[in-house]
């Protein structure tokens, strides 16, 4: 499983799911580092099956309209400090990783996870 953080997440995430075991970039990894476009990083997402994980609501309506980007993570913690996201994703990364192997939309605030379909 592979993913892409974007740019409203922080590197310290992509560097959790690494060190998890996980084939995972950060959008300053990119060529345009956090000034990638939404489309082209819908197209890395795609060409290369990576889950994006992100906080902007713009990519939802991207996914629900055109199926971009390959499978979609948004975040509804609202404003977090990185111990707290690092801490979510720590207690629910097993629960997600079942759940992206069936679905392609999810959401994570604080206390739920809600699979869209």
């Amino acid at each position: 499983m592979k993913f892409l953080v974007d740019a409203q997440l922080p590197v310290r995430l992509a560097r959790f799911l690494r060190d998890s075991g996980y084939d995972t970039i950060h959008t300053r990894d990119l060529v345009k580092q956090n000034a990638t476009p939404d489309n082209e990083i819908n197209t890395i997402s795609i060409r290369e099956n990576r889950i994006l994980i992100t906080k902007d609501a713009d990519f939802v309506n991207s996914f629900l309209t055109i199926n971009q980007p390959y499978k979609l993570l948004l975040i509804t913690t609202g404003n977090i400090n990185n111990s707290e996201l690092e801490n979510i994703f720590s207690i629910n990364l097993q629960s997600l990783i079942e759940l992206l192997k069936q679905y392609s939309y999810i959401e994570m605030s604080r206390e739920n996870i809600i699979v869209h379909q």
